[in-house]
């Protein structure tokens, strides 16, 4: 079993958040591998099903972002799982916009959502990092990743959910490097 957590905030008026990102890419891998419906559990919507041979549950933490640790603390504790186990999806300031990058550990680069698990857990967990890119000053910061994606940003963020639902499988198997190209391969895609 793995566990998947796409971090966001909860709430309609979040929903298109840059920041609520994390709760995309889950609902985005759900309806493409046919999971089970979402459903409250770990103080989360949970919802499972199989990625290739691997089971996986996807988790959206209904904790708010500075609370996600506890809620996947709680999933992972309930499976007899470590830290080995954990993938979060998160919004990335630090990446170009619609760029995914997959790495084990790392800084927190001030995300809310990484300072709360990486306190449960410590920082050896695998991220899969979304660009959201950064607004050019740290006072925009703030505005930016709390700020609803652009009418011109849907297309590029629908082909690049698409495309990380679509590859998941070499992520399911831990082959990051290989998810990694076949997301960018599909996105070069005319």
């Amino acid at each position: 079993m793995q566990i998947w957590a796409g971090l966001g905030n909860p709430g309609a008026q979040y929903a298109l958040h840059r920041h609520n990102v994390g709760f995309m890419a889950a609902d985005a891998i759900a309806a493409v591998h046919g999971f089970s419906p979402w459903q409250k559990k770990f103080r989360s919507l949970v919802a499972e099903g199989r990625i290739g041979r691997n089971r996986v549950l996807l988790l959206k933490p209904q904790t708010f972002m500075n609370d996600s640790g506890d809620a996947v603390q709680q999933a992972l504790h309930f499976f007899k799982l470590d830290e080995e186990a954990l993938t979060v999806f998160h919004d990335e300031l630090d990446l170009a916009p619609f760029k995914v990058k997959v790495r084990v550990g790392g800084g927190l680069a001030g995300h809310n959502g990484l300072r709360s698990i990486n306190a449960s857990l410590g920082p050896d967990f695998r991220r899969l990092r979304i660009g959201i890119g950064h607004p050019g000053h740290k006072d925009r910061v703030t505005g930016h990743v709390l700020g609803n994606y652009a009418k011109s940003e849907m297309e590029p963020l629908s082909d690049l959910l698409a495309a990380v639902a679509a590859e998941a499988e070499w992520l399911a198997d831990g082959d990051d490097v290989r998810f990694m190209n076949e997301v960018a391969l599909r996105l070069q895609a005319p």
